[in-house]
């Protein structure tokens, strides 16, 4: 039986930086804000990733002080960023298959899903 870890929400915090920084996502563009509280939000409550439009966005754009609009379109460049720069190796554990040229990049739902799942399973976040 899985044993399930404590963990303060700096130590997430500092975790997901870490992880995202090694996925390529540069700390410089907003969206690595967003997606890093998006990321955060979804390890704690994996429903908010089946809403993103409809729950996780607006949360983010409150907490922001922003449009869900600009929240998506902010996320959505830093995972082009990153799967234009990123880790391939890492991504092929993340998704199953890399940025060779051949895939796609993963919707933004599909991308914060996997690093929040990820992220829970790795730390025994469940």
């Amino acid at each position: 039986m899985l044993q399930e870890k404590v963990m303060s929400d700096r130590e997430l915090e500092q975790v997901i930086s870490e992880f995202m920084l090694e996925l390529g996502i540069p700390a410089h563009l907003r969206g690595y804000q967003y997606l890093r509280s998006a990321v955060e939000m979804c390890t704690k409550d994996m429903e908010l990733v089946g809403s993103v439009t409809k729950l996780l966005y607006p949360d983010l754009a409150r907490m922001y002080k922003t449009t869900d609009q600009k929240i998506e379109r902010a996320i959505r460049n830093a995972i082009e960023v990153s799967w234009e720069r990123g880790n391939g190796e890492l991504f092929e554990q993340l998704f199953g298959y890399c940025n060779s040229g051949e895939y796609t990049r993963p919707t933004n739902s599909e991308y914060i899903a996997s690093v929040a799942d990820y992220i829970r399973l790795e730390y025994g976040l469940l």
